[in-house]
């Protein structure tokens, strides 16, 4: 193959990978439509996601049945993946179904600064310039989008909505810096990980809610639904992993921030949802905050 073909076929290979994790970036930016669908006929965020993930499992297990013999080699670290991984999934869930979209989403893409700070004290890892700059914006953002003097003097979340969306950010930072702690897991164990934890921790919630809801119970109408979902997310997963692979870190992580402009517009016009000014302020800062954080992760 000479130079010339071998330029196109970089070209295209990158072309395809902007493509995947544009793709990805939507269907995270609208994918809390589907569950709110869900939620309106009365199957809870907990409920759909089980059953959700067993779909994307059961077709993932298919897919990949002759990787099954190295199941039980793997190390203790990917438990610990799937708690984490499976918590920040549920609770992005349960937040988007019940609170704002919008704030829901600036709320967990607080994750990088939390992500700083666990690399530096628990990885070790210098934190450079741009690193604090990032986590002072955070900081910003954070407060300007979340003080409200007529609920609190405090900028806190203001209902349980929020807080979810928080944690399921602290939860995604403890999955990254685990995932870069555990560089020998394979791609595709890493994504059974995440299933399998998201179905743990639907389960547990169920269990501990009261509210175990049995597959005769659902309709064709939610069983459609629920397949549409698992669909989107073994599609995402699969495109963002070919996308990342092809592209510098930096590239693609602004790359999916395309999730927020996806999901201001879906929220808009599906939700009848905006923002005020100083979420408009404290969402550009966070959004700032992230690419100053991808920055410095990539030096």
């Amino acid at each position: 193959m000479n130079i010339s073909s071998q330029n196109k076929q970089h070209e295209s290979n990158q072309l395809v990978a902007v493509i995947g994790l544009l793709f990805g970036a939507f269907c995270w930016g609208i994918i809390w439509f589907p569950y709110r669908i869900m939620s309106d006929a009365g199957i809870s965020g907990a409920v759909s996601s089980f059953y959700t993930y067993l779909i994307a499992t059961t077709i993932g297990c298919i897919y990949c049945a002759k990787h099954w013999r190295g199941l039980f080699k793997l190390p203790l670290s990917i438990v610990w993946l799937a708690i984490f991984a499976g918590w920040t999934n549920l609770a992005y869930v349960l937040a988007v179904i019940d609170g704002e979209v919008m704030r829901v989403m600036l709320l967990f893409y607080l994750s990088p600064l939390w992500t700083l700070i666990l690399a530096h004290f628990w990885l070790k890892e210098k934190t450079q310039l741009t690193g604090y700059i990032a986590i002072g914006i955070s900081i910003l953002g954070a407060f300007i989008m979340l003080y409200n003097p007529h609920i609190s003097n405090m900028p806190l979340p203001r209902n349980t909505s929020e807080w979810l969306a928080l944690s399921a950010g602290m939860g995604f930072s403890l999955s990254n810096v685990i995932t870069r702690r555990s560089a020998h897991l394979s791609l595709r164990a890493k994504s059974f990980a995440v299933w399998i934890g998201v179905l743990s921790m639907s389960l547990t919630f169920m269990i501990f809610t009261h509210n175990i809801t049995m597959p005769s119970f659902l309709s064709a109408t939610n069983w459609l639904v629920m397949l549409g979902i698992a669909l989107l997310l073994i599609a995402a997963t699969l495109f963002v992993q070919y996308g990342v692979t092809k592209i510098p870190a930096t590239r693609a992580s602004v790359l999916f921030l395309f999730e927020l402009v996806v999901a201001a517009i879906a929220s808009y016009y599906l939700a009848n949802e905006s923002m005020v000014l100083n979420e408009w302020i404290g969402g550009t800062l966070i959004v700032s905050a992230a690419i100053f954080a991808t920055l410095n992760n990539s030096n």
